[in-house]
């Protein structure tokens, strides 16, 4: 195993890791990430890194939702969200997130 493929395996857990292989142009499993899908997110992430943000908050939630729901049942997410201040789950996001669980 090479200290590239070595680093891709050891490196696949947390926030960072996507990133991570994405700056470096390398898959987890060690293969190079083709030039034309680089191009394509740094062109889109480009647009989102200028995009006007409504708050903080907002943005909060969204994350908690889009990633806890891969993660937590929809009533413990609905409850966490509410006990934390947020806004219940909205019908549309237990659809596209929950429906065919």
């Amino acid at each position: 195993m090479t200290t590239e493929t070595n680093q891709a395996s050891s490196s696949t857990k947390g926030a960072d890791a996507i990133d991570e292989a994405i700056e470096r142009g390398i898959d987890f499993d060690g293969t190079p990430i083709p030039q034309e899908k680089l191009t394509l997110y740094s062109h889109v992430m480009g647009l989102e890194g200028n995009r006007q943000r409504s708050g903080v908050s907002n943005t909060m939630r969204s994350r908690i939702v889009r990633i806890g729901a891969k993660h937590i049942p929809q009533t413990e997410l609905d409850q966490k969200l509410v006990e934390a201040g947020f806004a219940p789950l909205k019908e549309k996001e237990i659809a596209f997130y929950y429906s065919g669980k």
